[in-house]
């Protein structure tokens, strides 16, 4: 009967705790179909610039639904720069040829040599030999030793100081109100947004020591690919670290305990993992790439690969750290409103 008794006491629990049934049994189905659309999408289809005469042109066009006609190199190039390319071929008088490939992801890399060498075999006979041996590839960004732990570690460190920085100033911002030390606080003549700051200060001090660390780490011991300044690659995730600590801090006024700060992590972080830039967005489901636009991940992932592997510079970036900055200042205003609950001013 005292089984029976815990039995029926554990089932009335869960029962009552709708957010631990919908963990249990709706997150699975979500994250499950969120995969599923992310890697049931089509084939990377790369986008290839082509300067050469219009005979020329037609053949390769014949072939490949990828190429894109330039009367000047010039402004290929410019377009490869702007990431609108992933790829320019120039063909002059076979069999003189010019590769020259975006270099940031191995799998567009990948995608735009095997594309213009279907393109090149698809040639008339006396062309085909002789275009038969691809000529040294150029690279703007990278090299062809870059590795794939280069193009994804921009991400990871991203996700990796998200994460942690989230779960971390969550629950201690819960302990902060389960402890009654919170209450104390607001008890005091200390203003709700002066106690939010406050503590994004405070934790802030640690995360730029955290942001040190991590970016000097996958830099000097895991030599990860740094074409551009560690001083701004340090700024960009702080200021993803930042993002991460005020909307951990605003979920956590929503939570009871730490296991509902927790249950956070399936609806909150993990989806964002697949817009940081680790999955090729522009492959995915369209209906689905929309979502990308209101996850922090994407921006500080993108501005990190930008800096590391282009090796881009303040002025390139900027626009996204923007964006974070404005996520913060929005996470921090909501988690001042969170508070009134707490007691009104």
């Amino acid at each position: 009967m005292r089984i029976k008794a815990l039995v029926i006491r554990i089932i009335r629990q869960f029962i009552r705790d709708k957010r631990t049934l919908a963990m249990m049994f709706i997150a699975p189905l979500l994250i499950l179909t969120l995969v599923n659309l992310v890697f049931s999408s089509n084939d990377y289809e790369p986008k290839i610039g082509v300067v050469s005469d219009q005979k020329i042109l037609n053949q390769l066009k014949s072939s490949e639904k990828a190429f894109i006609s330039y009367q000047k190199a010039s402004i290929a190039h410019q377009d490869l720069a702007d990431e609108k390319l992933d790829a320019v071929l120039e063909v002059t008088t076979l069999p003189s040829l010019s590769i020259t490939l975006e270099g940031s992801n191995p799998a567009a890399n990948k995608s735009s040599i095997t594309t213009i060498e279907k393109a090149l075999r698809s040639l008339p006979n006396q062309d085909t030999e002789k275009t038969k041996n691809i000529p040294e590839i150029n690279y703007l960004h990278g090299s062809a030793d870059m590795e794939t732990f280069d193009y994804i570690g921009p991400f990871l460190i991203g996700f990796f100081i998200f994460f942690f920085v989230f779960l971390i100033s969550g629950v201690s911002f819960l302990r902060e109100r389960t402890t009654g030390t919170l209450e104390r606080l607001l008890a005091t003549p200390m203003r709700r947004w002066e106690l939010v700051v406050g503590y994004v200060l405070g934790f802030g001090i640690f995360t730029i020591l955290q942001s040190a660390i991590i970016v000097s780490f996958a830099i000097y011991v895991l030599d990860i690919m740094m074409a551009g300044s560690i001083w701004l690659v340090i700024l960009i995730t702080l200021m993803l670290a930042i993002t991460a600590l005020s909307l951990g801090t605003l979920l956590s006024a929503f939570a009871t305990n730490e296991l509902q700060m927790i249950q956070f992590i399936p609806l909150v972080v993990v989806p964002q993992v697949f817009f940081s830039g680790l999955f090729s967005i522009e492959t995915m489901t369209e209906w689905l790439q929309p979502l990308s636009i209101v996850m922090p991940l994407t921006y500080g992932g993108e501005a990190i690969r930008d800096v590391m592997i282009q090796g881009d510079g303040w002025n390139d970036v900027y626009g996204n750290v923007l964006v974070l900055i404005g996520f913060s200042l929005l996470f921090m205003i909501l988690n001042v409103l969170a508070l009134k609950k707490h007691r009104k001013l």
